[in-house]
């Protein structure tokens, strides 16, 4: 089987770890395990992987610090958090911090390959024909490139594709869980602050042109109104 890539996983928990590599490995990619923080960030300037599976609770440095180090180096890896730590404070300040998704202990090893796989297919794939404009904000979905008033924004997988769904439809409203739907693939939190967490972050990048609006009870939309 030829390999999708490399995924490298940050879990100091050698049967979570094993569990990992053995599915993943299993759905075509290779995997390079690495046991602390320190290690992850090491491993990642040396082995360039494709996506990123992080251990919130790593030795060291941990998950959080890791993904925040990476982010402020300019390393946009695709980055799915996995946490024991069930309150939505920790699982809001990895989104916030830029990571792309996160999975809660105890998971599916087969859902973590889903979240893996349906990053990377994002990823690949243009968001529409060609590039899109509402307002000062241009996004070019082949080249995977944002300006905003002529200014080059760096976004995280998933913050681009959340911002080329609204994008694409210019002054359509969407729900939540439309958006949890289209752009994540599931619908399985129990809530929208995951959405909401990556809007705000999208208007924090883009700052005064953000196109995005709220609709109050309702959902999003880019333009319009």
């Amino acid at each position: 089987m030829e390999s999708k890539g490399l995924v490298l996983v940050g879990e100091d928990e050698r049967s979570i770890a094993d569990l990992e590599r053995l599915y993943l490995a299993e759905a075509g990619f290779g995997v390079h395990v690495e046991r602390d923080g320190a290690a992850v960030l090491a491993a990642v300037e040396r082995l360039r992987p494709v996506a990123i599976v992080l251990d919130v609770g790593l030795p060291g440095r941990d998950g959080l610090e890791v993904c925040r180090a990476l982010r402020a180096g300019g390393d946009w890896t695709p980055v799915v958090f996995v946490t024991a730590r069930d309150e939505e404070v920790d699982r809001v300040l990895g989104l916030e911090l830029g990571g792309d998704d996160y999975l809660t202990k105890p998971f599916s090893p087969r859902e973590l390959v889903a979240r893996v796989r349906g990053l990377l297919r994002r990823a690949a794939l243009p968001s529409s024909p060609g590039p899109v404009a509402v307002g000062e904000v241009q996004l070019d979905p082949q080249q995977r490139t944002v300006l905003a008033g002529g200014r080059r924004v760096e976004l995280t997988a998933t913050e681009f594709d959340l911002l080329a769904k609204l994008m694409g439809e210019p002054g359509r409203v969407f729900s939540r869980e439309q958006l949890l739907a289209s752009v994540w693939g599931h619908a399985d939190y129990g809530a929208g602050r995951t959405v909401d967490v990556h809007v705000a972050q999208l208007r924090a990048k883009l700052g005064d042109a953000s196109p995005i609006r709220t609709l109050r009870g309702v959902g999003y939309a880019a333009g319009g109104g």
